[in-house]
């Protein structure tokens, strides 16, 4: 025992020994040497404090792409008291990379500050040609930055870093909730200086995962991310909506392959934005009322609660009478004695009204809570809010008539996507996320684990329904132009007036368009939800949503090469 300690102590007087000769001579020797050099160009290396773990999306053939990384280069500094000749310096550097001719010289006028950074991001070349110059007073400092190689691309769901405060952090999306996880800590990280110096690195570093840096890896498919975001821009371009945003996803694992927004805006640019509105992520964040798509829960309750069916017939009469309010179809007209199918072929808001009324108001809200509307999702981007269904509380007769048909209750995109999985997937609803597994630094790849969600319909409700919006794909939605000959689609439209803030009813020429459609419509492998604020020159979604949707659909098929279905 003694033996080894008097060989441990050796070994820290022999390191001792040699730190303070490389500082006799760093300092004495060689001092003044790094002196003068400190005043010509210089080279600082960077932190690794600002390291940072990648985010990856995942493409269908399971390989991963860049969806933020940590891009490494150089940042331009000057000494301003040793910068002999400024104007000389200024046109010299401005002809290797671009200047602010205005910062520059302010920076280079502050004689008693040692360092001014004048320019960032500067690539090896562009460093090259700086050294080559050879001016006084310049500095080349290793630098690191945050980088998006798809810039727009799922820029709500990815976020961005910037600062907070006097430090670097995630602000949005991904990289802010999953900011402990892809930034260095190291006070995490734990290491036995006698286990390093031995060499015994796997005893030193703790195995324990949260204690590490890691990548992200997502569910989003960059191809279908892309398509996705096409399909936005040509509504956005077409209709000029105030906004839009769009998912797919797994209706059965809830795993998201693509989500996004519009407007959007470019992550490595984000201090370009003037309007901070930009960076909130409309799918997690909005609330709204979606209109007609609603219609297919109302009708999916009332044939599980074995209140009506299919072919179930009632009377419509154009309008209704609910708490002294009149409640109207769309286009105020009665079709007479029609069945259900019909109610969701004509978008009737009257046949809803009649299931709810048939199930009863409670039996109905059960329902519409069973959904989980209401809710927040848990989806692992930040910043949800959860919807606004209080109007049924007090359970009105007009309340639950309006909330039967999508009015007088606001939801957000995922809320809702995932109660109209409950169609899709076999009356379960599904638990959505972006995230399919962390890889640590350690080595360890740890799968995200995502809880099923309850079973809130029959299996058999499920198919019935299914059913009738395939029927309703196939022959009303536009008069049954979009049917595929080989892909079953079962889908619904949505159109719904804009509430005026403050409880004023509703404006007459503003309205919001929504579409969800599934496929094959038994067994499905994608739904999508699209939405659009305030469309102009268009006052249904059929019109503006409905070939968009059969144009990502149809990409979607090919894409995945889902085989035909009938």
């Amino acid at each position: 025992m003694r033996v080894r300690l008097r060989v441990l102590g050796a070994l820290f007087i022999l390191v001792a020994f040699i730190l303070v000769a490389q500082l006799y001579l760093v300092q004495i020797v060689r001092g003044e040497k790094y002196a003068r050099d400190a005043v010509g160009q210089y080279v600082a290396p960077s932190s690794r404090e600002e390291e940072r773990g990648n985010i990856f999306f995942t493409a269908r053939d399971g390989s991963l792409v860049a969806a933020a990384v940590m891009q490494r280069g150089w940042r331009l500094a000057i000494v301003p008291a040793a910068v002999r000749d400024p104007d000389a310096a200024y046109a010299t550097l401005s002809a290797v990379t671009p200047l602010d001719r205005e910062r520059f010289f302010a920076s280079a006028a502050k004689k008693n500050d040692p360092y001014e950074e004048v320019a960032f991001r500067l690539d090896d070349a562009q460093a090259r040609a700086v050294r080559a110059k050879k001016i006084s007073g310049v500095i080349l400092a290793q630098d690191e930055w945050r980088f998006y190689p798809g810039r727009e691309l799922a820029a709500h769901a990815i976020g961005f870093v910037g600062y907070k405060g006097d430090s670097k952090t995630g602000l949005y999306g991904l990289e802010r909730s999953y900011q402990e996880t892809l930034a260095w800590d190291t006070d995490g990280r734990s290491v036995n200086p006698f286990a390093e110096i031995f060499g015994h690195l796997g005893a030193a570093v703790s195995l324990d995962p949260t204690a590490h840096q890691g990548d992200i890896i997502t569910t989003i498919e960059p191809s279908a991310q892309r398509q996705l975001e096409e399909t936005l821009d040509s509504v956005m371009k077409t209709y000029g909506p105030r906004l839009s945003g769009g998912i797919v996803m797994d209706p059965k694992t809830g795993e998201i392959v693509a989500i996004a927004g519009r407007p959007a805006f470019d992550p490595n640019a984000y201090n370009l934005e003037t309007d901070p509105r930009v960076f909130g992520n409309p799918l997690v964040e909005g609330r709204y009322e979606m209109g007609s798509i609603m219609k297919p829960l109302t009708m999916a309750a009332g044939i599980d609660a074995g209140v009506v069916s299919p072919s179930t017939r009632y009377t419509d009469t154009g309008c209704i009478e609910k708490s002294g309010k009149k409640v109207c179809n769309y286009d105020f007209k009665a079709r007479g004695v029609v069945p259900m199918q019909e109610v969701l072929n004509q978008s009737l808001n009257t046949g809803v009204s009649f299931v709810a009324d048939k199930m009863g108001h409670g039996v109905f809200v059960r329902y519409m809570r069973g959904y989980k509307l209401g809710e927040k999702t848990g989806i692992d981007v930040p910043g949800e809010v959860a919807g606004d269904i209080s109007a049924l509380d007090y359970a009105a007769d007009v309340d639950v008539a309006s909330a039967s048909f999508g009015q007088g209750v606001a939801v957000s995109p995922v809320e809702m996507i995932r109660a109209l999985s409950a169609l899709a997937g076999g009356g379960k609803l599904p638990s959505p996320h972006v995230v399919k597994a962390i890889r640590y630094e350690s080595g360890i790849t740890r799968t995200v684990s995502v809880p099923g969600g309850p079973q809130v319909l029959k299996e058999g409700t499920a198919e019935t329904v299914s059913t009738m919006l395939t029927t309703v794909f196939d022959k009303a939605l536009l008069h049954g132009e979009l049917r595929q000959e080989h892909y079953s689609i079962a889908a619904k439209t949505g159109t719904a007036q804009i509430a005026i803030p403050g409880g004023g009813g509703y404006y007459e020429d503003r309205y919001l368009h929504s579409f969800f459609g599934y496929f094959p419509s038994h067994d499905p492998k994608f739904i999508v939800f699209l939405f659009a604020v305030e469309p102009h020159g268009v006052q249904y979604a059929s019109a503006s949503l409905a070939r968009p949707f059969l144009d990502l659909a149809l990409f979607l098929i090919h894409h995945y090469e889902i085989p035909p279905d009938r």
